[in-house]
């Protein structure tokens, strides 16, 4: 029953939408290119790669029809359409990338183009693409439109002209292209031109530019006469990006009137140089509040911007906007200017290399003649000067990526795409209101589109599309919600208190509107209306009932010229104490119940103004808020009136006031008189004074003395519990209070002052004096101390110390001076301690520095101070002891830092934790715990290493033996799964990843930061919002895994940007790949109960699967749980328990009640939906059930029965008939199996014994560098750069070699040699081949300043690889050598590893070759058919089974001495085979350059008193028909131990008979030359005259199955093993010898990543591999002899191949899914090749580790190479074949060099043209 009900629950959720923010939303295969709609009836069409897709409004496919396949069908970029595989023999099946989407509504058709076949159209049916009603690929160039190029963007426009529907199209140029940039295509057939051809010849712009083109267009669009085309264009020289925007009428067929300008997003800080996205509007669609600066029927364009900022890092991205009427203007106004004839370097010919096509001729009145050009005006033409907008928008940290806008209620409202994944909603283009998330790290692509009403976005992602609506307004909830939003979608109707999206509502509150509801008004207390001023304002009329909620009082108000009036409320609440004003609440309703504005209301009172500062009555009421003033006669504080005898609000300098009380310190114990004086008394002359302090309850009378001042005298108090006491004194009349500033100081002598040292080092001012044992005032004492007693020492800290002294000991007590200079010595247990003044407190506190001891004692302290004695009693004590650590306690810890380590031994608690210090070798450890163990956290150290720990008490240091902590690598994180959690958390997370055993404590935080602009005060609001969450219970699984649980954050966190810090002892990791998602949600049971139906209880929601799976998620009835079975995104199903478990709560005589609760849980978070009614099922009688189920399966069992039986016997009788045949072919493939098994095991015996060579023949390094850069070349070995011959006559090469010396000082010029070889690469003929030739020569000509060369080629990467990143391909960088710099790294690389080939890895590969070369020789080998029966290719496997015996003869070379040479040598072997084993032997300690060849050679062979000379053709060679067979050595029945004669070969040594026999064996030869065999006769060449039938017979019984001899491959894999493993160890074990070229160049690839925000580890992967092992190992590993002096037979370099691409498989991430159909190849090294990957991964993770080489070290190691080698090598002769290139493409390069402002000022074209003259001795035009 489940199955049926999870069923169930699949097909309902395909009925549902499945998200919250959209829509709908549909999903392709393949990676989407262009969406479009048709906004008359809504249906939206995308392409994609090999397919096209048209779907309805709400993005479900039409029932009726099918996705329309477009590819990948057979083609090839270079070959020209219609493909005949015959004649393209490079067609492969090639994906078909949508290029172009353009619906015409007019003609009711789509025009849709594809990257195949050079970019052909095709057009199809609007309301049913299936239909294809135009498709020509036949036509030839004319009609390729598109790029096809699948880098490369294409855009267009249709349009109407005179001559019918056009179609213009806008293009980058790729390397395969034709070239055409701008083109006019008609989309009719007339006038004897196709479809899709330039409607006029001219109507084209080719690109003069290289075949790499530098253009990426964007956008097209039309508005009146014109047609825009936007682009990108990368400009090599100087190295920059601009965008351009292209002018052009419509109806200009010649194009005479294009003109392009630059189109710039600039601020402070410069442009930002690369486009992204542009959209522009409709005419007219601008809001009211922009016309101003535009024009009537204006358009504006919007284009998003980015610029990598290198300081940061990081991306940042801007939005600019731009007025089409400014742009046109500055069009108008540049042609004008050229016009005019202007010479300055601002004009250009565009798509062409004329910069100066201005200064020739001035054209007045040209611009109103021809406002769309003529062809004699220039054409088509550039300016440097465009337009530049200042960014409306900016955001750090990401691209944007796609735009387009709209308005809505008189606002711009722009929608950006981010890459990222996200949609922003932009205000009036500056204020960025709402953020939607899409999906994580999924840009959005620039096709952003609206419908046709703009109620919904469509989003296009890779290869998904979502239709959302432009608001959410029923998200908000309340007007303050509402409003704050800032939607210019949504507002508030206040007249039915709910949103209002599209507002026609005049009640509304618009959300533009910055605040909402503020009351801003006061008044006093008296007044009886009230006028409110409300802000925003909804638009009210006089008929509209308003009514006031004032206090308690509820009203009709008035409406007055937009201001609104209530009555004041009938009772107003007390004034608070310590305010002069009452808060009243005010709400404003339409009609009783619909508030629009709320806030409070003050009332405010003079007379409770009085008390706001204590004793200043008039002070308090003329500075209050209020207007308020203060009446002198009166002496109250009252409402602002007109009266003369007042004190205004702000004059309070006229209040009547007394002040200036002296002395202002008082002794409390003592009575003291004070004076002060009055201010502004005339109105109090006869009036007596009383003054006074409320606290102390304190009232005298005031005196007044003869001078106008005034005095009284203070009582005296108690001791007080401070210091000091603040005494404010208030002066008043009989009736009131007058303003007193009067405050003085109440101290006390005692308080704190308990010995004679404390009490005279009071401050003066106080007059303290020590009397009788205690601290008072000079005036209460008859006879003061003047000398203190004895110092007494009551404590000491701490109570020991080391040996060696070193700590501070701490003496506490009493009577310990007054000033420093008063401690004369200090002695501790009879030992000197040294006196720290600056930290002696006076009496209480000596601090001194213990010396040294020799060994443990204890003892007393004793103080002089002065000349008095004070010693401690027995009871305080100082001991010295030696304090001895012996343990550690954890011994490992990360590189990071972050252990606690716990230390024991014996009296570490010597001294305080002050005194101790524990060092790992010389890092500290900080102490955190002090006692009989000590504890500290570990620093960080800068290498992975065992280190010794020293633990320091004061001067004594004791390093802890036999045991050290070892810094370990810092653990790593490989992955957190799963990747996301709900909002509430509770999810378990587990972090996987590597080295947790050493890590102590973990800890996991999420750090949530609101996303937004990225302005400084901005990003100053982020910081301070930033909320840290914590993530509780994180433990340790095991070494490689911590679980914790996910914590609960904030709302929304769509809206955060997340990130994760993981913190293992001292190790952060951050990690921003984990998401939160919103809660999921869950709908409450109908009527709150659901029946439990078939065992199962059904939940509905959204999002339920999108952060938890079954297994995680909880559900319960009741308190038992209930099993779930099925979750997806909207349904779960769970299993309940058999039996109705009681509810939580049971409530007494409620049926419901008494339910139990349905309850899902989802981590933290819980759902109660409802609550559960189990069903009565009826019980079914067994007796009707069981014949029911038992009659249908006794009738199914008889009918099976029956098939098996007939089946049976069909199938034995089968098996008879081919049992006879299966026999002997049985008997036939255990034999071979027995032998080729046996043969196995003695050769893994003994093979690994038979390699033992003398030595190993590496070339000299010009040798060397002459076959890896020049033997591939077509010369080959003749190559003019092996021979060294420079043909130059004598009489010229003086001449020559001084040109060319000049010549080698020109190429050391970085500016030339960088223009150099830019221009040959963007020449057409100049190829690959030529490219790889011309680096190699350039390798050599530069070799005597390799740290240069390495410059040039540094700088040559940068851009290779900015290309790729712009192009958003980097893992195709360096997979071909396409480029001049591809190839000089692999020479580079060359150069710089022959060392480390000679010295490390030069021995396994050289015995690796001969072992292979022995393992081939061992066994048979066709030398016709090349193959072997012992090889690791299965292509080159002998698949017959050959007898043979393996011989030993005996070789005597003439006229070399008479030792004969025991050489083995097989029976069936060839003569030339046979010779070939003896030159191996008898030479074998010469290098093979040394050897003579075979065909130099003659073999003699003696049986008797005759000499037989051998040879593999003779006329007794075996004859079979018109087959003939070499000759071997069973031909001639040689047996083992015959005895062979080698011999040079003389026509005059050879026997007579011989002669006379060669031209008959020739004419032999020749006739049949193209029949013989060796070893392997063709099976399908049988004679005519035998018996076809008997023949086909006996080879069917006697045909070996292929697949028995693969054992072989295993065979010899088995034995080559360890030297397959030796070689792979030598090249990939980063713990032996690195070379320094590849660590230098392996960080620079790093360095580079990082700078491009690289992170995916995959791309750093490939370059390093594609740099390195497929770039040379995999080079010097298939070809030997680049290094070493040796021949390399056929089949011995088809194992070598084998292991090749073993070696490149294991340098791929990619994992090879092998299978039974896999080749054999792959097959043989699969269980090894996850060995060797490893050992990949770890030789570059191990490199990355190592010491990072300095460009000075590296400079160095250059320069010794130089040094050593440079002079070998033929210099003169590749600076004169380098000239060759300068010479075929001198007129470009001496263009490009005078374009260029720096080789002008350098004289780079001049001094090639001198040595042009001097070379060619030719005149030149200087």
């Amino acid at each position: 029953m489940a199955v049926w009900i999870w069923t169930l629950s699949i097909l309902s959720c395909s009925w549902v939408t499945c998200a919250l923010w959209y829509k709908d939303s549909y999903t392709s295969k393949t990676e989407l290119s262009h969406l479009a709609v048709n906004y008359e009836t809504g249906t939206v069409y995308l392409g994609a790669v090999n397919a096209l897709h048209q779907l309805t409004k709400d993005l479900k496919p039409y029932p009726s029809m099918e996705d329309v396949s477009t590819g990948p069908h057979w083609d090839n970029k270079m070959c020209t359409p219609p493909i005949d595989e015959t004649q393209c023999t490079e067609a492969k099946m090639t994906d078909n990338y949508n290029k172009l989407l353009l619906l015409d509504l007019q003609e009711k058709r789509i025009v849709v183009c594809g990257s195949l076949f050079k970019g052909i159209c095709s057009i199809r049916e609007l309301e049913n693409i299936s239909n294809r009603t135009y498709y020509e690929n036949g036509s030839g160039e004319k009609s390729f439109v598109a790029s096809n190029d699948e880098n490369i963007a294409t855009v267009g426009l249709i349009t109407s002209l005179e001559k019918g529907r056009m179609m213009f199209v806008g293009k980058g140029n790729g390397p395969s292209d034709n070239g055409i940039i701008i083109s006019t295509r008609q989309l009719f057939n007339k006038d004897g031109r196709e479809i899709f051809e330039l409607y006029a010849d001219p109507a084209v712009i080719k690109s003069a530019y290289p075949s790499a083109s530098p253009l990426q267009f964007l956008y097209a669009f039309e508005s009146n006469k014109y047609i825009y085309f936007i682009f990108n264009q990368h400009e090599k020289q100087p190295h920059k990006n601009r965008t351009l925007i292209g002018r052009l009428c419509k109806d200009d067929e010649h194009y005479y009137s294009y003109f392009e300008m630059d189109l710039e997003c600039k601020d402070d800080l410069g442009p930002y140089s690369l486009c992204n996205a542009v959209h522009t509007s409709v005419p007219g669609q601008i809001p009211a509040e922009n016309v101003a600066q535009s024009e009537e029927d204006d358009q504006m364009l919007i284009g998003v911007y980015s610029r990598f900022n290198k300081e940061k890092d990081s991306w940042q991205s801007a939005m600019c906007g731009f007025y089409l009427s400014d742009i046109n203007r500055k069009i108008e106004e540049k042609r004008a200017q050229c016009y005019m004839k202007d010479g300055r370097d601002v004009f250009y010919k565009a798509f062409t290399t004329d910069n100066t096509p201005c200064s020739a001729t001035s054209h007045p009145e040209s611009l109103k003649k021809y406002p769309c050009g003529f062809e004699h005006l220039p054409y088509p033409l550039g300016s440097k000067e465009g337009v530049t907008a200042e960014p409306v928008l900016v955001k750090d940290g990401i691209n944007l990526t796609a735009v387009t806008f709209t308005v809505e209620n008189g606002h711009n409202v722009a929608f950006v795409g981010t890459s990222d994944g996200r949609i922003l909603k932009v205000s009036n283009l500056t204020k960025e209101y709402d953020s939607i998330y899409i999906g994580k790290n999924t840009p959005i692509k620039k096709d952003l589109v609206l419908d046709a009403l703009h109620e919904n976005l469509y989003v296009m992602t890779t290869n998904k599309v979502f239709r959302m609506p432009v608001q959410k307004c029923d998200t908000y909830s309340g007007c303050g919600n509402c409003t704050k939003a800032q939607d210019p979608y949504c507002g508030w109707c206040v007249t039915e208190g709910r949103f209002e999206d599209k507002i026609e509502d005049r009640h509304s509150l618009l959300a533009n509107i910055p605040s909402s509801g503020v009351l801003e008004s006061s008044s006093p207390p008296e007044i009886h209306m009230v006028e409110l001023t409300v802000s925003p304002l909804p638009d009210l009329h006089e008929d509209d009932q308003i009514w006031c909620h004032f206090g308690g009082t509820t009203h009709q108000a008035e409406l007055e010229r937009g201001v609104i009036i209530c009555n004041s409320p009938s009772e107003i609440p007390p004034t608070p104490k310590g305010q002069d004003y009452v808060s009243v609440p005010l709400e404003l309703n339409f009609g009783s119940d619909i508030p629009f504005a709320s806030g409070t209301y003050r009332f405010y009172d003079c007379g409770e103004a009085i008390n706001l500062i204590e004793n200043e009555p008039c002070h308090s009421c003329t500075k209050s808020s209020w207007n308020c003033q203060w009446d002198k006669t009166k002496h109250i504080c009252e409402d602002s009136s007109s009266d003369p005898d007042v004190i205004k609000q702000n004059m309070a300098e006229e209040c009547p006031q007394f002040l200036n009380p002296d002395p202002q310190l008082i002794p409390i114990e003592y009575s003291t008189q004070v004076t002060f004086e009055g201010k502004n008394l005339d109105a109090y002359k006869d009036e007596s004074f009383k003054i006074g302090n409320g606290q102390f309850d304190f009232e005298e009378q005031v005196e007044t003395l003869s001078d106008g001042t005034f005095t009284f005298r203070t009582p005296k108090y108690s001791s007080s519990t401070n210091e000091t006491v603040p005494f404010s004194l208030f002066i008043k009349t009989d009736k009131v209070k007058i303003d007193s500033k009067l405050m003085v100081t109440l101290y006390s002598c005692s308080y704190g002052r308990s010995d004679c040292s404390l009490c005279r080092a009071a401050n003066p001012v106080y007059n303290c004096v020590w009397c009788e044992n205690e601290c008072v005032y000079t005036n209460l004492c008859d006879a003061p101390v003047t000398e203190c007693p004895a110092p007494v020492i009551t404590q000491i800290e701490p109570k020991n110390g080391p040996l060696s002294g070193g700590i501070l000991l701490t003496i506490m007590g009493s009577n310990l001076g007054i000033t420093a200079e008063d401690v004369a010595s200090i002695t501790v247990a009879g030992t000197s301690c040294t006196f720290q003044k600056e930290s002696y407190s006076v009496s209480t506190r000596i601090v001194c520095e213990v010396g040294s001891v020799s060994e443990a004692t204890e003892g007393v302290i004793e103080v002089f101070i002065k000349d008095k004695q004070g010693i401690s009693t027995d009871e305080v004590q100082f001991t010295y002891q030696d304090p001895e650590p012996t343990g550690i306690e954890p011994l490992k810890g990360p590189l990071a830092g972050g252990t606690l380590l716990t230390i024991s031994g014996t009296n570490l608690d010597t001294g305080s934790v002050q005194d101790v210090k524990v060092y790992l070798d010389r890092e500290l450890c900080r102490v955190t715990t002090f006692g009989k163990e000590i504890i500290c956290v570990t620093g960080g150290y800068n290498r992975v290493a065992p280190v010794s720990v020293t633990v320091q008490h004061g001067n004594t240091r004791k390093i802890i033996q036999n045991e050290q902590f070892v810094y370990s690598e810092n653990p790593t994180v490989n992955k957190i799964t799963p990747e996301a959690s709900i909002r509430s958390g509770g999810r378990n997370i587990t972090v996987i990843g590597a080295g947790f055993d050493i890590i102590q404590n973990f800890f996991v935080e999420v750090i949530f930061q609101p996303s937004g602009d990225c302005s400084p005060r901005r990003r100053r609001r982020q910081i301070e919002q930033q909320q840290k969450f914590e993530a509780k219970m994180v433990s340790k699984i095991n070494d490689t895994a911590i679980v914790f649980v996910s914590p609960p954050v904030l709302e929304e966190p769509e809206n955060y940007k997340i990130n994760m810090v993981i913190k293992m002892d001292g190790h952060k990791e951050c990690r921003n790949d984990f998401q939160y998602v919103a809660d999921p949600t869950f709908e409450n049971f109908t009527d709150g109960i659901q029946k439990q139906v078939n065992k199962l209880i059904h939940a509905k929601g959204t999002n339920l699967d999108k952060a938890m799976t079954i297994d995680e998620a909880k559900a319960f009835v009741g308190e038992e749980p209930c099993t779930i079975r099925t979750l997806t995104e909207k349904y779960l199903y769970c299993e309940p328990p058999e039996e109705q478990p009681p509810p939580r709560r049971r409530q007494k005589r409620d049926t419901v009640n008494n339910l139990p609760e349905f309850s899902v849980r989802f981590g933290f978070k819980e759902w109660v939906l409802g609550r559960v009614e189990y069903t009565q099922v009826s019980d079914v009688p067994l007796g009707m059930i069981l014949p029911l189920v038992i009659i249908p399966m006794v009738a199914i069992i008889v009918i099976a029965i029956y098939c098996y039986r007939r089946k049976s016997q069909q199938a034995e009788r089968e098996y008879e008939k081919i049992k006879s045949q299966l026999e002997g072919l049985e008997e036939s493939v255990r034999d071979r199996c027995k032998k080729e098994f046996t043969d196995l095991m003695i050769e893994m015996e003994d093979q690994t014994n038979d390699i033992n060579e003398a030595r190993i023949p590496v070339l000299d390094y010009k040798t060397y560098t002459d076959r890896v850069f020049f033997l591939p070349s077509k010369d080959g070995e003749k190559d003019v750069m092996i021979t060294g011959k420079l043909d130059i006559p004598e009489a010229r090469r003086p001449t020559v070699e001084q040109a060319l010396t000049q010549f080698s000082n020109l190429l050391n010029s970085k500016s030339f040699l960088i223009h150099f070889i830019h221009t040959l690469e963007n020449q057409r003929e100049f190829s690959a081949r030529s490219k790889v030739y011309f680096a190699s020569l350039l390798t050599v000509a530069l070799h005597g300043k390799l740290e240069y060369y390495t410059d040039i080629m540094r700088t040559l990467f940068l851009e290779l690889m900015e290309q790729y990143v712009v192009a958003k391909n980097p893992k195709l960088m360096l997979r071909r050598s396409e480029t001049v710099v591809e190839r000089m790294l692999s020479n580079w690389m060359s150069i710089c590893l022959y060392q480390y080939l000679k010295d490390n890895a030069g021995e396994p590969l050289y015995k690796l070759f001969k072992a292979i070369k022995h393992q081939v020789e061992k066994g048979p080998v066709d030398a016709v058919h090349l193959k072997a029966k012992y090889t690791l290719n299965d292509t080159g496997l002998l698949g017959d089974d050959v007898e043979y015996s393996q011989l030993t003869v005996n070789v005597i070379v003439q006229d070399e001495g008479t030792e004969p040479v025991p050489v083995k040598v097989l029976n069936c072997d060839t003569i030339s085979q046979v010779k070939e084993k003896i030159i191996d032997q008898v030479y074998r300690n010469l290098p093979y350059s040394q050897w003579p060849k075979p065909d130099s050679v003659v073999l003699e062979w003696r049986p008797g008193s005759t000499a037989q000379i051998l040879s593999d053709l003779d006329l007794t060679s075996q004859r079979d028909g018109r087959w003939k067979r070499f000759n071997t050595l069973m031909h001639y029945n040689v047996r083992d131990g015959a005895t062979l004669i080698l011999s040079k070969m003389w026509v005059s040594q050879q026997p007579e008979d011989h002669q006379q026999d060669m031209p008959e064996e020739r004419h032999a030869l020749l006739e049949e030359e193209n029949k013989i065999w060796h070893l392997v006769r063709p099976v399908d060449e049988v004679d005519e005259g035998k018996s076809k039938r008997g023949s086909m017979k006996e080879k069917e019984r006697t045909k070996a199955i292929t697949e028995i001899y693969l054992t072989r491959l295993l065979s010899v894999k088995g034995t080559l093993q360890q030297f397959v493993d030796n070689f792979f160890h030598s090249v990939l074990d980063s713990n032996h010898v690195v070379p320094p070229a590849v660590k230098y160049f392996f960080d620079f690839l790093d360095e580079q990543a990082e700078k491009h925000d690289i992170k995916d580890e995959d791309t750093i992967h490939i370059w390093k591999t594609n740099s390195l092992p497929l770039r040379f190992w995999v080079n010097i590993l298939k070809n030997p002899h680049f290094i070493f002096d040796v021949h390399v037979h056929e089949v011995v370099d088809a194992s070598l191949s084998v292991i090749a691409q073993t070696f490149m498989d294991a340098c791929t991430r990619t994992e090879h899914k092998l299978s039974r159909d896999s080749p054999s190849n792959k097959l043989l090294y699969a269980k090894e090749i996850s060995t060797y990957k490893k050992m990949v991964e770890d030789y570059y993770k191990g490199i990355r580790q190592m010491i990072q080489v300095s460009d000075q070290d590296m400079n160095t190691h250059l320069a010794e190479i130089s040094r050593a080698h440079t002079d070998s090598l033929n210099t003169l002769v590749a600076l004169h074949q380098l000239y060759q290139y300068t010479n075929k493409y001198y007129d470009e390069i001496i263009d490009a060099l005078e374009g260029d402002p720096a080789a002008q000022k350098m004289q780079l074209a001049y001094r090639l043209q001198q040595i042009a003259a001097a070379l060619e001795n030719k005149v030149t035009d200087l």
